[in-house]
């Protein structure tokens, strides 16, 4: 299932480059220095990518818990019909409920620190931004995110989002170098394909939560037995 992260991350970059690619556009890169341009762009990759993976800790932490439960099938199969849903259901209705209301002031700190750290051409800068931006609200990172929590472990959730923002990193940095370098019916193509990926990866959640016993893709659920000795007189 790891590999789903990295194929959602390289599928979708295209969505976070419409997403995040003004901020990737407004980065105070040294034009004049191509080697300093490539290392003040790859801080700004290994900050998204810490602020992924601490996001991925954090939700694998969730889905620790829920396993300790053993309840892990039951959340692989939840998460899956939950990806689903959230691409049938059309993008305006969701809106109507404005779910991510507590968070604006959050999110409008995150913004004015990132304002403050485009205006510096310093490493630490860079490593800020992109630290800041893996925090900015996407719909692409809430799907990683629930991939995330499925795999039911700490290292495992955090090596899933790792993978996600790497698969984002290709045309993220095309886009910092050539901006706006795809015509739209590209774009189209590409935006239409997103939804049909993430619902073969909420089947898969989901089949995996079954276990039907098909290798690698639903495999039967693994049901640890207490031994003891027993002693008969």
């Amino acid at each position: 299932m790891l590999a789903t992260a990295f194929a959602l991350g390289l599928l979708g970059s295209l969505h976070c480059v419409g997403m995040c690619g003004p901020i990737a556009f407004m980065l105070p890169v040294d034009q004049s220095n191509s080697f300093k341009k490539v290392s003040q762009i790859s801080i700004y990759h290994i900050g998204r990518l810490l602020a992924y993976s601490i996001i991925g800790l954090v939700f694998g932490i969730v889905g620790k818990s829920i396993y300790i439960f053993g309840m892990q099938q039951q959340l692989s199969i939840i998460i899956g019909v939950v990806m689903i849903v959230l691409v049938l259901i059309p993008y305006k209705t969701i809106g109507k409920y404005n779910l991510s209301r507590p968070l604006h002031r959050l999110i409008s700190k995150v913004k004015s620190s990132l304002g403050a750290a485009l205006k510096k051409k310093t490493a630490d800068a860079f490593l800020t931004i992109g630290f800041l931006n893996g925090f900015l609200p996407c719909g692409l990172v809430y799907m990683a995110v629930f991939g995330a929590t499925a795999t039911g472990s700490l290292v495992n959730g955090s090596i899933y989002m790792l993978l996600f923002g790497l698969g984002t990193i290709p045309l993220m940095t095309s886009a910092i170098y050539v901006g706006k370098f795809l015509n739209s019916s590209v774009k189209q193509r590409i935006q239409k394909a997103i939804p049909v990926f993430v619902i073969i990866i909420g089947a898969l959640f989901i089949l995996r939560g079954l276990g039907l016993g098909i290798p690698y893709i639903s495999p039967e659920p693994y049901i640890e037995m207490a031994s003891g000795n027993i002693n008969c007189h």
